[in-house]
Order: structure tokens, then C-alpha cells, then sequence
């Protein structure tokens, strides 16, 4: 067994001992279908846990997790889109009114955008942000150095926001009232979360 397999047993343990026996019931309880109130489209970065970050039980949230937080426009075409079915999933089917789009400070995948992929990520990351390397590489020639990787992070929410808008039962949802889209970003090293606002800046949630 590996170290990590070592550490994932220990948690699972732990989570048996200390968490189940208070939180059984609610699992049962879910086990007759999910009803979450929001659906979060977040990094893979493991720093940046919605679940941790929002404090939330089971149930509560439909998480979507790739890198750089990125939602792809709406492309119908028969390829296979796992970010697309996942919205699919939880507009039409789970009917969440909320959906979230949450970047973090010190991306990965949007220093990609910036500087390119590493050598051995030529596969797929590289292809993947290149979908918002254009749009972000304009954005940040307006700012100086030191602001261009927190102006990237925030750039990359705001064009996935603006990419939800042209799935067509989600911009029909929200035209009803029905469901709304924001955008955070979660601050790894102070823990604060701001928040995209109606003149496209973010400001501190407190």
C-alpha cells in the first residue's frame, strides 16, 4: 500500500469514528436523491476546497472541478464536454438556483495561460487553457506586473460567467429569475473571499 492509500485509510477511518456515527442518518436521508441548493464550478487545486471553504454538509453542493475553473462556451457536437454535462446535470435535472464560478489565488493553470504549459502537459492542459489564454493575455497587458496574475485569476471568472450565459437553458433560467450566476475568488494564503460585482471588479465578502 502506497503512502497516500495509507493516508486516504486513515482519514476514511477517522471519518467512520468521528463523523458517521453523528451523520449517519443525513446520509441515509440522501440516499434517496440530492437536492443541492448550488452548483460550483472550482480549480482542482487542492487548496482551494469549496466544501471546506463554504462549510457545507453532504447534499448541499454540486461541485465541478477542473483546472483553472474554466467553463467552456456552449458546443453541442457530440464530442464529449464534462463540464457541459455536469451543468446540464445540475440546471435541468437537480435544478439548482445558484451556479458559482470560484477562481483562487496562485492558479496553476492561469500562470499556464500567462507563461504556457509545462513541457509534460502538452496533452490536454495545454489545449484546455488555451481556450481563455487569448482573452486573458489582453486583459493583463492594461495592468502592472505585480497586479497581472491577480487581474488573470479574476479575468478567467468573469469569461466563465460570460461563457454559462450562452448555454441556452441556463441564460433562459436566469432571464426568469430562476437561477443566478456569480463569480469569487478564494485567497490561499489570507483565506478571504471577494466577490464579482455588478461594475465587473471584485470586492472583499465579508
Amino acid at each position: 500500500m502506497s503512502a497516500s492509500d495509507d493516508e486516504l485509510t486513515a482519514g476514511y477511518r477517522r471519518f467512520r469514528a468521528d463523523r458517521w456515527p453523528e451523520a449517519h442518518a443525513e446520509y441515509e436521508a440522501l440516499a434517496g436523491g440530492q437536492k443541492p441548493h448550488t452548483l460550483i464550478v472550482a480549480c482542482s487545486d487542492s487548496r482551494a476546497d469549496p466544501a471546506l471553504i463554504f462549510d457545507t454538509a453532504p447534499g448541499e453542493l454540486f461541485v465541478v472541478r477542473n483546472v483553472a475553473n474554466l467553463v467552456p462556451p456552449y458546443e453541442p457536437d457530440g464530442k464529449l464536454h464534462g463540464v457541459s454535462a455536469a451543468l446540464e446535470f445540475g440546471v435541468n435535472v437537480l435544478q439548482v438556483k445558484r451556479i458559482v464560478v470560484m477562481g483562487h489565488a496562485y492558479c496553476g493553470g492561469v500562470n499556464a495561460m500567462l507563461n504556457g504549459s509545462p513541457a509534460n502537459c502538452q496533452d490536454f492542459v495545454a489545449p484546455w487553457v488555451e481556450q481563455a489564454a487569448p482573452t486573458v493575455r489582453r486583459v493583463v497587458e492594461e495592468f502592472p506586473a505585480d497586479q497581472v496574475e491577480r487581474v488573470a485569476e479574476e479575468t478567467v471568472v468573469r469569461l466563465s460567467i460570460d461563457n454559462l450565459r450562452t448555454f441556452p437553458w441556463i441564460a433562459e433560467r436566469e432571464a426568469a429569475g430562476d437561477l443566478v450566476l456569480s463569480g469569487l475568488h478564494f485567497g490561499i494564503a489570507d483565506g478571504i473571499l471577494t466577490k464579482l460585482t455588478g461594475a465587473r471588479r471584485f470586492e472583499r465578502l465579508d
